[in-house]
């Protein structure tokens, strides 16, 4: 059972793990250092304890520990019980629901053990949002993917916000990171897959088609501003678009991975 912790100071140094979680830049730092990440929210934080993932410790207003009481009874990790107000100030912004965690990181499997048994994968090129990774995952998740593979830019799946879009679908989607960007494509082909990558390059066909007859299917997304790089559009099988009206030439890929994963998910 995890130990109820009252505190009343916000410069406690046991709270290290909770502070400044609206700082991108230095979180990224810290949580790599100490191998560390955050779950907010009730469901979240539940999701990511039956996941597997060992809690270094709770922070929670007092009225939330009941919503959590079996989540807490599964772990030895102290628990430390403030006032929203107080957790407020230690964090930087309203914590969602009352409810964060710190949790151990564990070390990422390797490619071909993400894709053991895989048939539908997504492969993420230098998508730099967080809020857009984590859509990423809740979309792939729903719709019956089996994995997902990032370049090394791409943002981190398990950063807190990341997290809480995907609702908590990060923990169970199996996923790594590549290890060499350059011939990452080809790589999936020789493991059997069929590379399809969307954008708007004047030989890409309607998605439907493009997924048409595929067995395993690696579905490749570029980044936000600039799409897939020449390397990665260029070394895919086969280059695919989703058609459009009103003279819109391109969605959100957040958006545009639910809509392609929904296509592919019916081939």
């Amino acid at each position: 059972m995890a130990s109820l912790t009252p505190i009343t100071d916000p410069a406690d140094p046991r709270l290290a793990d909770y502070r400044d979680l609206r700082d991108v830049e230095l979180r990224k730092h810290l949580e790599a250092e100490h191998g560390l990440f955050l779950a907010e929210g009730e469901k979240v934080v539940r999701r990511a304890v039956e996941a597997g993932f060992a809690p270094r410790s709770f922070l929670m207003a007092e009225r939330w520990l009941g919503g959590l009481d079996d989540v807490l009874a599964t772990s030895d990790a102290p628990c430390f019980v403030l006032s929203e107000a107080l957790a407020e100030e230690v964090t930087g912004f309203h914590v969602h629901r009352g409810a964060l965690a710190s949790l151990e990181r564990r070390a990422l499997p390797s490619v071909e053990e993400v894709l053991n048994g895989a048939r539908s994968v997504l492969v993420l090129e230098d998508i730099v949002d967080h809020t857009n990774v984590g859509a990423i995952f809740r979309s792939g998740a729903a719709l019956g993917f089996d994995a997902v593979l990032l370049a090394p830019r791409c943002a981190d799946p398990l950063y807190r916000r990341a997290i809480k879009v995907a609702m908590g679908a990060v923990f169970t989607m199996p996923w790594t990171r590549l290890p060499d960007w350059y011939d990452a494509l080809p790589g999936l082909v020789d493991a059997g897959f069929t590379t399809v990558a969307l954008t708007l390059a004047d030989d890409a066909v309607p998605v439907e088609e493009a997924v048409a007859g595929v067995d395993r299917l690696a579905l490749v997304l570029g980044s936000e501003g600039h799409g897939l790089s020449s390397r990665w559009e260029q070394s895919a099988d086969r280059r695919a678009v989703i058609p459009m009206r009103e003279g819109i030439d391109s969605l959100n890929v957040a958006a545009a991975t639910a809509v392609a994963c929904y296509v592919a998910a019916r081939r």
